[in-house]
């Protein structure tokens, strides 16, 4: 019988969701390392979750600076932070993005990878960092 690493103490349910989503049975073989940062994507997951809340349960996402300015409220920077860090780490561990059904493993970087060779195929300046201007196209 496969042990599969137990989500780390804390995490809610959402983070535990994710822990499970990419440890558990039909998942990935993570090393140490990339453990250490998924649980910091679970744990950013779970924060990222909380805030979203707490963002939904304002009155008003706009409010009175310290001029008396209307200003954004500070924390849509935070729910912004949050996404931002929650992207870079599944970015680093190469884990595909989430779909309507729950964590599709390589199907989605395989699609891409196959759009990005065609991409490149139809228009091949772009795979050497060219891109036409707006008017007209390279001859």
């Amino acid at each position: 019988m496969t042990e599969y690493p137990k989500p780390p103490t804390g995490l809610r349910a959402a983070g535990k969701r994710m822990w499970v989503a990419v440890t558990g049975p039909d998942a990935y073989v993570l090393t140490p390392a990339e453990l250490a940062m998924l649980e910091e994507a679970c744990r950013t997951y779970d924060e990222l979750g909380a805030l979203e809340k707490a963002l939904r349960e304002l009155p008003d996402l706009v409010v009175t600076g310290s001029m008396g300015q209307p200003r954004i409220h500070p924390l849509l920077a935070e729910v912004r932070a949050h996404r931002t860090l929650l992207a870079k780490l599944t970015e680093q561990l190469n884990l595909p993005d989430l779909d309507s059904e729950g964590w599709a493993k390589g199907q989605i970087q395989a699609r891409q990878e196959g759009r990005r060779r065609a991409v490149e195929q139809e228009r091949p300046w772009r795979s050497v960092g060219l891109v036409p201007s707006r008017n007209r196209l390279p001859s």
